[in-house]
């Protein structure tokens, strides 16, 4: 247990602040003050609290202001443009990329799951959640795929991975601060698609982005997919898949599901089945890569905004 944490998982003190985000205690007040961000909550003593995702932020931000940017032109970006920036600052390079991959794959081969899921919390920590979605679980999965593929990796070494990495991301995102603003999301696969770590990825964007994230997991009916939209008043209804449906399956469940979902419910469809961008379903909108899920986002509460 983080011995520096608050009785919530959730919630930080200011010193543990100091420690997470390399920033002083003075000049998280300073910030505080002088911005308006952080925004802690008081405890019952009239101790700062930080969420997770100031955290997250502040990690950020201390990183560009290393770079020389000045923190009153960043505070009013988004995560999702505070990366962005950061990259344009110091991305990281295509070689330090796929070698950091490649040393993964060598300790999965090794079968250290404990120092596999070590060093994934590390980089985790390290990059941001963000980050380290798009630029090392996104490249280490089609890695992972290549190499079971090709018979260099037995299936138990690819489920290996894949609880590992779902370890990893299910604990950040229970460490987001849970928000019940819109839009509602609710993430889930059709019958037949058994993979679920796009799935996994995607919600942790979204909540990271404060979403209102609701998981069925993998393989609901289309019609339960209707009811718990209704029952959970989802905004939006995000699919994921990894290319091993049949493409005919797929087209007709998400031309069977929009007809059945609501009109105003929005119906995404991502992952590495080629069939979504080839065949595209009247009212479903494809999503070519997870990084794109932080401007889809913003593009519908822009339109929310307008009606």
């Amino acid at each position: 247990m983080n011995p520096f944490a608050t009785r919530s998982a959730l919630e930080f003190n200011i010193a543990a602040a100091e420690r997470d985000t390399g920033l002083s205690k003075d000049t998280l007040r300073v910030w505080e003050r002088r911005y308006g961000f952080p925004s802690p909550k008081r405890d019952g003593r009239g101790e700062r609290l930080y969420s997770s995702q100031e955290i997250e932020q502040l990690r950020l931000l201390k990183r560009l202001v290393d770079a020389g940017e000045r923190p009153g032109r960043l505070m009013s970006l988004s995560m999702a443009e505070l990366v962005e920036r950061l990259q344009r600052h110091a991305p990281m390079a295509v070689s330090d990329t796929a070698r950091e991959v490649g040393d993964f794959l060598e300790i999965l081969k090794s079968h250290d799951v404990q120092g596999l899921r070590r060093q994934l919390v590390q980089a985790r920590e390290r990059l941001g959640l963000a980050r380290f979605i798009i630029d090392v679980v996104g490249p280490l999965n089609t890695r992972v795929g290549d190499a079971w593929m090709r018979g260099q990796l037995q299936i138990f070494e690819e489920h290996l991975y894949t609880e590992s990495i779902q370890v990893v991301l299910r604990d950040a995102i229970a460490r987001l601060q849970p928000v019940r603003a819109r839009p509602g999301v609710l993430l889930t696969t059709l019958p037949h698609e058994p993979h679920g770590l796009g799935l996994l990825m995607a919600e942790a964007l979204l909540a990271l982005d404060s979403a209102r994230c609701v998981s069925l997991g993998v393989c609901t009916p289309i019609w339960d997919i209707v009811l718990a939209s209704r029952a959970q008043r989802i905004d939006i209804v995000a699919l994921s898949f990894s290319g091993c449906m049949n493409p005919n399956q797929i087209v007709e469940g998400l031309t069977e599901l929009r007809a059945k979902l609501p009109a105003g419910i929005d119906l995404w469809a991502g992952g590495a089945a080629p069939v979504l961008h080839r065949r595209p379903v009247d009212g479903v909108r494809a999503i070519a890569a997870i990084g794109q899920i932080h401007d889809e986002l913003q593009a519908w509460r822009a339109r929310e905004a307008k009606s």
